[in-house]
């Protein structure tokens, strides 16, 4: 009877490390990590542009080497201006008149956060599920344009004026959005082309039924629409100065919805499951071309929901900018959300701070608002690009603890193995 070889020091020490990495360890390779130095990037890189737009910075940098400190002296306080600004539009405006005022902000950031992050889920549900869907700006207008026509058109009673006028954007949006999900499914049409071309389509439509009596009444010709019922308008919140409706709370909802939808609900497995393998997904029984029609009908759907933000919670009419660029920053809301319904509802909040805070810094400091754009661009790029942000700030790959860990296991066991047969042979 042989006896059992053991193991060598090496290989000991190797097998003994913990199966798990330390904290610190797991928060450098987070996607957490990722996102929020994403963001630090990119306010280094508008920080860098606020202070090239600068008079003064400029002014004292032509004589840097003369008097440095005029120079450093100016890029302070141009920063802080700016910064500080942004934070009293977009947070708390310590400099109000009144206690109303200083609270103002934060509800104009949740404000105009809500269309964001109802669209922002619209485009999650499609990334979860490998699909790309870039039509939300025209999903959002053909939500509008149900939604609106609803809270002008009909006289319902209040609540359920409200109600149908929502389930109309819902279905506005679903439709718009089931096109080019059905377009993919049955013919293998690119839903990146297809949503793009129904993007303009949207917007023509609603330039033309801007034109018609039934929209602008008779005798007008404003290419603006009737308002909107009262009856039909979200209620607000707070009263007083502020703007913040009851589509925060229905943001909320639907956050928790897509939540419940992708992690807890069984058609949600399947467009998780669509979304990492569709042949997969298709072996396993799942019906691939039927999830993407769904896929994209939830998206559009979503992104109809966002266009009641809008019309029924602060506009109450429509135009041929009522959707503005809400579609197009949905997606980078999503992107820096990592398509989780949490991380859509803090980036959704982020770029509402941003968009609120930006008309504040330019009032304030004279820094052209175009940098909050900047700033959003830059986001979306080191989101992009997450090998470029751990290759600036030295920070590990997911799962390289894991794979160096299965490496000097391995490689311990390859050194003690011939020594063991040698062993076993003396």
């Amino acid at each position: 009877m042989s006896e059992a070889t053991p193991a060598s020091p090496r290989a000991e020490r190797a097998q003994a490390q913990p199966e798990r990495p330390g904290i610190l360890r797991q928060i450098a390779e987070s996607n957490a990590l990722m996102g929020v130095l994403a963001v630090v990037s990119a306010m280094i890189v508008g920080s860098l542009l606020i202070l090239f737009a600068d008079d003064n910075v400029r002014t004292t940098a032509g004589y840097l080497f003369a008097r440095p400190g005029d120079f450093f002296g100016a890029v302070g306080s141009c920063l802080v201006d700016a910064y500080a600004a942004m934070l009293r539009g977009g947070i708390f405006d310590w400099q109000a008149s009144s206690v109303a005022r200083m609270w103002r902000p934060i509800t104009e950031t949740l404000t105009v956060a809500t269309p964001l992050i109802l669209a922002g889920l619209g485009m999650a549900v499609a990334f979860r599920a490998g699909l790309f869907n870039v039509g939300g700006q025209g999903q959002i207008i053909l939500g509008a344009i149900v939604g609106g026509y609803v809270g002008f058109a009909w006289n319902l009673p209040s609540g359920l004026h409200m109600l149908v006028a929502v389930l109309g954007a819902i279905v506005g949006g679903a439709v718009w959005g089931a096109i080019p999900g059905v377009l993919r499914a049955t013919t293998g049409a690119s839903e990146v082309i297809t949503t793009i071309m129904l993007n303009s389509v949207a917007g023509y439509l609603m330039a033309h039924l801007l034109t018609t009596a039934t929209f602008i009444g008779a005798g007008n010709a404003n290419p603006k629409s009737l308002p909107v019922a009262a009856s039909a308008q979200y209620p607000k919140l707070i009263g007083g100065p502020f703007r913040l409706h009851l589509g925060f709370i229905v943001a909320l909802l639907a956050a928790l919805f897509v939540w419940w939808l992708l992690e807890r609900s069984e058609i949600g497995f399947q467009f998780r499951a669509t979304g990492l393998n569709p042949q997969a997904a298709l072996t396993a029984g799942i019906n691939v071309p039927r999830i993407t029609a769904l896929v994209m009908i939830v998206s559009g759907a979503l992104c109809g929901l966002a266009a009641t933000a809008p019309v029924l919670g602060t506009q109450h009419y429509l135009t041929g900018s009522v959707a503005g660029s809400i579609g197009f920053d949905a997606m980078t809301v999503a992107l820096l959300g990592r398509s989780t319904p949490q991380g859509t509802v803090l980036a959704g909040l982020l770029f509402g701070a941003l968009t609120a805070g930006g008309t504040t810094m330019q009032a304030a400091t004279g820094t052209p608002i175009d940098i909050v754009l900047v700033l959003q661009s830059m986001i979306v790029l080191f989101i992009a690009a997450p090998p470029l942000v751990r290759a600036i700030y030295h920070l590990p790959a997911p799962g390289s603890w894991r794979r160096r860990r299965r490496e000097a296991v391995d490689a311990a066991t390859a050194v003690a193995a011939p020594a063991a047969a040698e062993k076993k042979e003396a």
